[in-house]
């Protein structure tokens, strides 16, 4: 079980150094050719993640594939805001804004699985959104599309782990992922059709460091889950906070007042609470199947 939760640092940490490639382009690509060169380079995972008996016509052919849709979809809109907001704001308040997604997961639960949301999870969806406020300061700070494109990832990846509560028990874990590197393939070559530009070397390397570090994640987090209860593996994702906050510093010089300390720790407390009354209330890692 230790293992298991070590992995799942490992994991996150791969995802927070892969963040760090893109957002080294400085938005020399259009996010969505970054997304699809990202996503590409993830099917190097495929192989590690096909168990046995699964077959590749598995990564697009879904049980339900009307939810694998939905993921696909928002997979593509999730990653590609992330570039967005990775590109115009200091990492660590681009994570803060994406680490709304369990709030917006309480919110979706009661709207589309019709769950009972208890005072405790309403506080915490209320106090992640005062974190919000604390963090953005509008009034007092210039806002922009960076700051809307990271709750645009966070909403979208909600939407995706909705789909996941549905669709999980159901689906192989090579179909799970498919939906996401395929899909985000799909949308964003599309968008391609309409503006390309060909990376120079330099950008390769990047693009090179962004999609296999984070195919490495997929792989570790894949082992980490093998390892330990999912639920002991997903709060490990807040230790991203801690890379954004250092690698930002290092890589990117970014500095973060107080207020927005301030804010990110409300954000980040409401978001481990809320995975822990998930654990207490509604078990629903404990009926997925995603290995």
């Amino acid at each position: 079980m230790l293992k298991g939760v070590l992995l799942g640092f490992l994991a996150f940490a791969a995802y927070a150094l892969s963040d760090a490639f893109v957002k080294l382009l400085h938005g020399s690509l259009p996010a969505y050719e970054s997304v699809f060169f990202g996503a590409a380079l993830g099917l190097t995972a495929l192989p590690f993640i096909k168990g046995d008996g699964d077959r590749w016509r598995e990564t697009w052919v879904a049980e339900r594939q009307g939810l694998w849709v939905v993921r696909a979809v928002a997979s593509a809109i999730g990653t590609t805001s992330a570039v967005m907001a990775f590109t115009a704001l200091p990492m660590a308040e681009a994570f803060a804004l994406i680490f709304l997604m369990p709030i917006f997961v309480t919110i979706l639960s009661v709207l589309v699985l019709k769950e009972h949301v208890g005072w405790r999870r309403w506080s915490a969806v209320v106090a992640g959104f005062i974190g919000v406020m604390v963090v953005l300061r509008p009034g007092f700070r210039v806002l922009g599309a960076g700051h809307l494109a990271a709750v645009v990832c966070g909403l979208a990846g909600a939407v995706s782990m909705i789909a996941l509560r549905l669709a999980g028990p159901h689906e192989k874990r090579i179909t799970l992922y498919g939906a996401g590197v395929i899909g985000s393939m799909l949308l964003t070559g599309a968008l391609m059709l309409t503006r390309f530009q060909w990376p120079r070397q330099e950008q390769w390397l990047l693009l090179l460091g962004y999609g296999l570090l984070a195919a490495a994640g997929a792989v570790l987090l894949m082992l980490a889950t093998r390892r330990a209860p999912a639920n002991l593996v997903a709060p490990t994702q807040y230790s991203q906070m801690l890379w954004a906050v250092l690698l930002g510093y290092v890589l990117f010089d970014d500095q973060l007042d107080w207020p927005m300390l301030v804010g990110i720790a409300i954000i980040l407390g409401a978001g481990l609470f809320t995975f822990v009354r998930e654990d207490k209330v509604t078990r629903w890692w404990k009926r997925t199947r995603v290995v």
